[in-house]
């Protein structure tokens, strides 16, 4: 059986391989980003790829949804740290298969991996919690943005510029201040200089 692993973390690409590997899974390709990760699944139809949902280029989430408009055959085992439900159905409207927090991989992709390899799904058991305690949390103004515009955040976070996270993003940066309208919009937020820098640093679970 071929394994597909795509992370745009290098220590978290190479950890999750090693792991892989050590069950005595075969992983045919690694990559560091969503479009390297599309290319390959259609180059190679892996039985399974296993995904980094905040990936540059396509995130997870994207590349889930183009192979399944493809009708392509690998399953895909999506690796994330959000827990908020709005892309956890995401995830399943796309069809994935399995559904892991990064937090317990290391205590689940191996029976993730089971489990999809006989064809059926597997959803994190911490999931369920999590996604209550998220809730109670309030991240309702987290919810009202899209995967692309969180990444977003989280780049101007570390305080990188409209042009930087245009490259980063393989956006162009007139797209990227258009996120970032759009992104001050739903959040109610002042049209003031470094408004959004300001809000998210505020936020410590972004």
């Amino acid at each position: 059986m071929k394994i597909l692993i795509a992370d745009d973390h290098p220590f978290t690409l190479q950890g999750t391989k090693s792991f892989v590997e050590s069950y005595g899974y075969k992983v045919s390709d690694s990559c560091s980003n969503g479009i390297s990760a599309l290319n390959l699944i259609q180059l190679h139809t892996p039985e399974i790829a296993i995904l980094d949902i905040n990936m540059p280029g396509l995130d997870g989430l994207d590349v889930a949804k183009k192979v399944q408009e493809s009708k392509l055959k690998t399953k895909i085992i999506l690796l994330t740290m959000h827990k908020e439900m709005t892309i956890f159905k995401k995830a399943s409207e796309y069809g994935i298969y399995g559904y892991i927090l990064k937090e317990h991989a290391q205590t689940e992709l191996e029976k993730c991996l089971l489990e999809v390899a006989k064809g059926n799904k597997y959803i994190s058991q911490f999931l369920e919690d999590d996604l209550v305690v998220d809730s109670k949390n309030g991240n309702d103004e987290i919810a009202k943005l899209t995967l692309s515009e969180r990444k977003i955040i989280e780049l101007i976070t570390q305080q990188k510029t409209s042009k930087q996270i245009a490259e980063l993003l393989f956006l162009s940066e007139k797209t990227v201040e258009g996120h970032r309208s759009n992104i001050i919009e739903k959040l109610g937020l002042p049209k003031e200089k470094n408004t959004l820098l300001k809000w998210a640093i505020l936020r410590a679970d972004i």
